[in-house]
């Protein structure tokens, strides 16, 4: 039989390029041959020549660890030790100091506090840049290593070292540790009980997270009627993809497309889509979130977007747009390795640090929803609705550091174990706390008189006591910062008022209360409780121009 001439080129074309798959793959495992052998010879000479006794298995682990880094921040390997974290960590709890970290601009940064904790409640926030913990810095740490340095046996400290954007001094912590029950709902209730308003506060995307959020829904369904709901993924630091995808498929029909991850492995090339009929149908949903909601809540937030499903409020999202997998190896070890990228249903990839040099300049930076609306790819998932968060000022900083919400709270109910109703009560509670600010003696310095402290000093320095020709300035100066300080206690009156209620409900009846008092007394609930109250608010915003 002869061949046509199209045939003949078609069967050459095919050969040339299997041949050439064959000579990349020959020579990828040649080069990987040939520098095993490398590596080899060397840790065998290092081990019997160098000058002094070397640990081989230290040695070729940091040169493992070195490798992993130049990949990205979570591509990492875990020991036995750490392995026995995983595990105990997906059966609901482990040791340590409540905080979520991970990886942005080349720094380790605190993603979210975890409610009711030792760093939350010494007053670690989320966005805080990590500078050392016990003594080591940072910048030695990948966010797993830090994570490690967190954890250890309960009753122990931890020592943190953080920078706080608009605070000139960085801030330490000192946390102890403590057994960390691991939730994916931290609550949820009514927010709105005479509306039919829900709200869930999903923490994290842990096993059956999906199925919880079914359940409580359910659960509230039998004592009221739920007409919309507010899901709280502030600070949720996210999780297991595949929970992601149930959550979205809990608000979206069948067969909708959620994410769809792009890896080179073959099997890390998938589409995951919904597929059961909607459980919450087409009630309002609004979702909130902020800088700490990352991995899985962006793809929630994300799905929801794109379809038109939910208006999202708050902030920009965290922008971690990469999935990781464990790969058990020898000897009880295993690989966490990044494989895919993932893209939310309007095409949009939210990562927000090309760790490999990578950037997918090609894409589009303008997407549309499902619905027709403009959508933009950014470092995360932007909010249809903006809401800045209350920036802390140095006198609540001191506050939380010096635990004295923590320990007004204590004094407080130990004389009247009655819980103050918030609004009625502001007065009498406030005039306590002054009260007992006072009696502890509780004192500090503003940024700015830190730094008129510190001109004064060196002025005295080099012009003896009077201080040179600035002393009358410097002296009205520092009248005028006096006044403003005894000022801000008024001035973030609200503010201070709500960790008080906070640590009050918490003696009076533990989490649920607490956690249905930050509920209430949250201005960014209050907003979307009146945007789900309005009909034609809500539609205006989830239609297309």
């Amino acid at each position: 039989m002869t061949l046509s001439k199209p045939k003949k080129a078609a069967i050459l074309v095919i050969a040339a390029l299997l041949f050439a798959g064959f000579v990349t793959a020959s020579d990828a495992f040649f080069q990987i041959r040939k520098n095993f052998t490398i590596f080899s010879e060397v840790i065998q000479e290092v081990n019997e020549l160098y000058v002094v006794e070397v640990d081989p298995e230290r040695t070729i682990r940091r040169g493992i660890n070195a490798m992993l880094e130049t990949l990205d921040p979570y591509t990492v390997l875990i020991d036995e030790s750490q392995t026995q974290d995983i595990d105990l960590i997906s059966t609901g709890s482990y040791a340590g100091v409540g905080i979520e970290v991970g990886a942005r601009n080349g720094e380790l940064v605190v993603i979210a506090p975890i409610e009711g904790y030792s760093a939350h409640r010494q007053g670690v926030r989320a966005g805080d840049v990590i500078v050392s913990v016990n003594g080591i810095s940072a910048t030695e740490l990948s966010p797993d290593d830090l994570n490690m340095q967190m954890r250890g046996q309960i009753g122990s400290e931890v020592v943190l070292v953080v920078r706080r954007f608009g605070i000139s001094d960085k801030l330490t912590f000192t946390l102890e540790r403590e057994r960390i029950e691991v939730r994916n709902i931290d609550w949820f209730g009514m927010a709105d009980e005479a509306e039919g308003i829900a709200f869930i506060m999903l923490s994290r995307f842990g096993q059956n997270a999906a199925s919880e959020m079914r359940r409580a829904i359910e659960e509230l369904e039998e004592t009221y009627t739920v007409n919309g709901l507010i899901l709280d993924l502030r600070n949720n630091p996210g999780g297991l993809l595949i929970e992601a995808v149930r959550v979205a498929d809990l608000f979206l029909p069948e067969n909708e497309p959620v994410v769809h991850t792009r890896g080179r492995a073959p099997q890390t090339r998938q589409l995951y889509s919904t597929s059961n009929p909607s459980f919450f149908g087409d009630r309002p949903v609004v979702v909130l979130q902020n800088h700490g909601s990352a991995s899985s809540s962006e793809i929630v937030s994300g799905a929801l977007q794109d379809h038109d499903r939910a208006v999202i409020m708050g902030q920009r999202s965290f922008g971690k747009g990469l999935v990781q997998i464990i790969r058990p190896i020898s000897y009880g070890l295993a690989l966490k390795i990044t494989t895919s990228k993932y893209f939310i249903p309007s095409g949009r990839y939210i990562q927000s640090v090309d760790y490999n040099g990578e950037a997918d300049t090609d894409l589009p930076q303008h997407f549309e929803t499902a619905g027709g609306r403009p959508v933009v790819q950014r470092t995360g998932i932007d909010p249809d609705i903006e809401a800045e968060q209350h920036a802390e000022t140095m006198l609540e900083i001191e506050l939380h550091r010096g635990s004295h919400f923590f320990q007004f709270a204590n004094e407080f109910m130990a004389s009247d174990p009655t819980m103050p109703e918030p609004g009625q009560d502001d007065d009498r509670v406030m005039e306590a706390f002054r009260e007992y600010l006072n009696n502890a003696d509780f004192s500090y310095a503003t940024a700015s008189q830190q730094r008129v402290k510190d001109l004064r000093d060196q002025l005295r320095a080099d012009y003896g006591d009077e201080a040179g020709p600035l002393k009358g300035f410097l002296a009205e100066l520092e009248s005028d910062l006096e006044a403003k300080r005894l000022r801000e206690l008024d001035e973030v009156r609200e503010a201070i008022l709500r960790e008080i209620y906070l640590e009050l409900s918490a003696r009076v009846d533990g989490t649920a209360l607490r956690m249905k008092t930050s509920v209430q007394l949250d201005p960014l609930v209050t907003r979307a409780i009146a945007l789900i109250n309005d009909t034609g608010a809500y539609t205006q915003i989830l239609s297309a121009p």
